[in-house]
């Protein structure tokens, strides 16, 4: 990783506002914001000496009153199926994880983090057993996506736009996006910028475990895809599953996502609902979900669970899955199965815990991106 110095911003995690603020303190002209964030952003520009672009009197001024940081993979291991989960040794050597997930059409998701560890201690999740360290800065969470973008690039996929390579990105990855809020919604913003990264708002979601007076935030702050984690129909078993649900119980978590709605022009919301074999996969669970969410804007995605060494929790098995979802839609409410991509690298929902991997694994995931590894 590039680091940034202490000392000076980070001009990566800076959204254009914030950028122009920053370059009038240095003697920079307002008029110049504009190149200068999008030269930042720019694909293959790793610290300030890329912004060749850029007159040699303003570089000199960023080079004496800022930093800009990058992250390339430390290593990254590579599925079967094509996922490839990149490994990022962060300036305090933490690390944290990203996966790139290739889908139909030549497209791909990109899943990124926004903590290292988390603190939310979800039953199932192997993320949550390694409790919380610390928050990620915007800027690292941008780099995620450059670093995948250079990744993509160098093995030798070629696109017009950023947008061209990142076709959806997820907050899915290692911790809670609504528990490190003041670093993730800049991070965002830099995301969607026309001239940053030009990402669609349809196209990047965020994922919470259920933090209400965030959510309620978000929908005043930052219009992009919601998705909620709910695991369960009733307050006694959300307990259990999601510790989050004591403070935050469902019914005020729901009524939370239905301002988000209003909100958000109706845009439907997304219930995440890990299938746990004999817990809460019961055909009387799926009545009582179908009851929460009849007539709303809402869709239910069933995510087949993920294991994981010492957990207690198992897969429910397909033909069960299948008749939850069945039974769901004959209630009226949309649901869909999560097809499982990377659980043989522990890449899936749930898995990531940031494993130091072989550095010899980056060149493997070239070839599984669908090009040719270049020389």
């Amino acid at each position: 990783m590039t680091a940034a110095a202490p000392d000076r911003p980070d001009l990566r995690g800076l959204d254009r506002a914030e950028l122009a603020a920053f370059l009038a303190t240095i003697g920079v002209p307002p008029a110049r914001s504009g190149q200068i964030f999008s030269l930042i952003q720019r694909p293959g520009v790793r610290d300030l000496g890329g912004l060749a672009d850029l007159k040699r009197p303003y570089r000199e001024k960023l080079a004496d009153r800022a930093s800009l940081s990058s992250l390339a993979p430390h290593a990254a291991e590579c599925s079967e199926d094509g996922t490839v989960k990149l490994a990022f040794r962060l300036a305090d050597h933490a690390l944290i994880e990203s996966v790139l997930i290739p889908t139909e059409h030549d497209r791909h998701t990109l899943c990124v983090s926004s903590q290292v560890g988390c603190g939310m201690g979800c039953r199932f999740c192997l993320t949550g057993t390694m409790g919380f360290t610390r928050n990620l800065t915007p800027a690292e969470i941008v780099n995620q996506v450059l670093a995948a973008i250079d990744y993509m690039i160098d093995a030798g996929m070629r696109r017009s736009t950023p947008r061209e390579y990142i076709n959806n990105l997820v907050f899915m990855g290692m911790g809670e996006p609504l528990a490190n809020y003041r670093n993730v919604v800049p991070a965002i913003r830099v995301l969607l910028d026309d001239l940053g990264y030009d990402l669609s708002r349809r196209r990047v979601t965020l994922s919470t475990s259920g933090i209400v007076p965030q959510i309620r935030r978000l929908a005043e702050d930052c219009n992009v895809a919601l998705a909620v984690s709910l695991h369960a129909p009733d307050d006694a078993l959300r307990d259990e599953l999601v510790p989050i649900n004591r403070r935050y119980p469902i019914a005020e978590l729901l009524d939370a996502c239905w301002h988000y709605l209003e909100r958000q022009n109706g845009r439907a919301v997304t219930f995440e609902y890990a299938m746990l074999d004999g817990v809460n996969d019961r055909p009387e669970h799926a009545r009582a979900l179908a009851r929460l969410l009849r007539g709303r804007d809402a869709k239910v995605n069933l995510i087949p669970f993920n294991t994981f060494p010492g957990t207690r929790y198992a897969r429910s098995p397909e033909p069960v899955i299948a008749a939850f979802r069945d039974l769901l839609m004959s209630q009226g409410v949309i649901a869909t199965i999560r097809r499982t991509r990377g659980d043989d690298i522990d890449a899936a929902c749930g898995q990531l815990k940031g494993r130091v991997l072989d550095r010899t694994q980056v060149r493997l995931g070239r070839k599984l991106l669908g090009v040719a590894v270049q020389a």
